[in-house]
């Protein structure tokens, strides 16, 4: 079982910066891919970012170049570094992470942008 605590969530300017952390309960070492995903109001959840164990990423092609995941494996977190934001970055932002087949959520922050 592993279980994803997300944080960093909130208010911030168009054009400002936001982190958002993931406290994640085991080794992050041991997990197969770290992700962040997305559900703006009214729409599906979208991924947003994912990093393997291997190290290698993959982006939204809306946020590439704006958006960063990074993982600190001494403190088992995953992050993300959101900057330039825009008011349709607005949406719940949730930690996910693939293990053994099995997917795993968080509760989910909220990230607003106003317009």
């Amino acid at each position: 079982q592993v279980q994803l605590v997300e944080s960093g969530g909130g208010l911030v300017q168009p054009g400002g910066s936001l982190r958002l952390s993931c406290a994640v309960s085991v080794n992050i070492l041991i997990i197969d891919a770290m992700g962040w995903y997305r559900q703006p109001p009214g729409k599906q959840r979208e991924l947003v970012a994912r990093l393997t164990s291997g190290g290698s990423t993959n982006y939204a092609d809306s946020v590439k170049g704006r958006f960063t995941i990074a993982r600190d494996n001494a403190k088992n977190a995953v992050y993300l570094q959101m900057n330039s934001l825009k008011p349709e970055d607005t949406a719940i932002y949730y930690c996910s992470a693939r293990n053994l087949g099995h997917d795993y959520w968080g509760q989910g922050t909220q990230v607003t942008v106003p317009s």
